[in-house]
């Protein structure tokens, strides 16, 4: 069932459609060099060889996966025997992304000279997998998830095609089924076609003239959408749960949890980013939220799936609806920028450590205030900063949750500080 024309692809209408600047270029033989970048399914293949056959080019594909040097090389060697006798050559490279960057370079050359229209397919940002210079080569478009409307035209189509679908079977599909299938696929119409193709076989097997519910039931299983792992959806969903937990949104929050354990996603991965955002975004607004998610952790651990992740939800939905603090991850940013800007400051002599007599003759830890010496375990008017920075102020507790508290407490020992006669260092002028 793929396509041969413009007409008969699938989906990606603000690309393709009637009146699109890129379609009337390619409708006129004209086709440039191009990134497809989109999720699995969505016709990035299919769409090299359309273009092929719209410029009479010579098609050549090559995987970055299970190609390296040699076959560049070989593709190459085509391509300028094709263009020998005036034939133009598409380059498709699947998953462009998984070639390093020597290997990326390697197609620089040849793109400039006009050997190859090099077409690249990609399920990864562009961005941050392929090199700046194939990139100012090569013009990026973005393939979306095919529609659902779309994906069941295309099912309908295969079933009546006898040439290159499944017509000459004779089994038919109820439009409930055709709409189960395409909401299934995700936006993958080759995962789609491959579904309709085992209901059919099934379907077959069992003498039935009909694909019902028992067979599209058999054929779907453990059926899970779409999650590549360690892809651009991958990313977009632990981000949409990480802000819906910031945004104390426990529904949200829950719903995305679900989503990426529905696509696949290890429970512990998840388990490791909630610990992040107890952390990053609760705080001491609300310590507790770091050790439920710690036990949340250890639940997951212990017991696995599916007790695990309901521990897991659980702490999901205690974060959301905890107050909600950064005031520690800014303050720990801060400092951390501040550091690397300026000079290694040396640890004040009162703060060092004296295990030995000379480190003790040298001044260290010399007049070292032991804090539980003192009224309320605090040494009014100390530092413990180097004395270059002995005014520093990083951390402000926000007025939610536990912070109201921690601030009080750091208001009442400013006041000691203020009161006191004893000062660590100077005043700077």
């Amino acid at each position: 069932m793929r396509p041969t024309t413009l007409d008969e692809y699938v989906g990606q209408q603000h690309l393709f459609g009637t009146d699109q600047p890129l379609r009337r270029s390619i409708e006129a033989g004209h086709v440039h060099s191009m990134i497809l970048w989109g999720p699995p399914g969505v016709g990035k293949t299919t769409l090299a060889m359309i273009l092929a056959s719209y410029v009479d080019a010579q098609f050549l594909s090559v995987s970055a996966v299970l190609s390296g040097v040699k076959e560049i090389r070989a593709a190459i060697d085509q391509a300028k025997e094709q263009l020998r006798f005036g034939r133009k050559t598409i380059l498709f490279v699947d998953e462009v992304h998984r070639f390093n960057k020597s290997q990326q370079d390697a197609f620089l050359p040849y793109i400039e000279d006009g050997t190859v229209i090099f077409i690249g397919a990609t399920t990864e940002n562009p961005s941050f997998e392929l090199n700046n210079a194939l990139l100012s080569r090569a013009r990026v478009y973005v393939l979306k998830p095919i529609a659902e409307s779309d994906i069941q035209s295309l099912l309908s189509s295969a079933l009546k095609d006898a040439d290159r679908g499944l017509g000459e079977d004779g089994i038919a599909v109820p439009e409930h089924i055709l709409g189960q299938m395409s909401a299934v696929a995700d936006g993958d119409a080759r995962r789609a076609l491959n579904l309709l193709e085992i209901c059919v076989e099934l379907a077959k097997a069992e003498g039935l003239d009909e694909v019902g519910d028992g067979v599209i039931g058999q054929a779907l299983g453990a059926e899970l959408r779409r999650f590549d792992k360690g892809g651009e959806s991958f990313y977009d969903q632990i981000s949409a749960l990480h802000k819906a937990v910031r945004g104390s949104s426990p529904d949200g929050a829950l719903y995305w949890f679900a989503r990426m354990l529905d696509g696949g996603c290890d429970p512990l991965y998840i388990a490791r980013r909630v610990v992040r955002m107890a952390s990053e975004d609760i705080g001491n607004a609300d310590p507790r939220a770091l050790q439920i998610a710690l036990n949340a952790w250890d639940v997951q651990t212990r017991l696995g799936s599916p007790e695990g992740e309901l521990a897991i939800a659980q702490a999901v939905a205690y974060m959301a609806a905890a107050p909600k603090s950064n005031a520690v991850y800014k303050a720990f940013n801060a400092i951390r920028r501040q550091i690397a800007e300026q000079p290694s400051h040396e640890v004040p002599l009162h703060l060092r450590n004296a295990p030995t007599k000379l480190m003790k003759q040298q001044g260290y830890g010399e007049e070292y205030r032991y804090a539980h010496d003192y009224p309320d375990a605090y040494a009014a008017g100390e530092n413990y900063l180097p004395e270059a920075l002995q005014d520093a102020h990083w951390y402000e507790p926000v007025p939610r949750g536990l912070e109201i508290k921690i601030a009080d407490k750091l208001k009442y020992l400013k006041g000691l500080d203020q009161a006191s006669q004893w000062r660590r260092y100077r005043r700077k002028p």
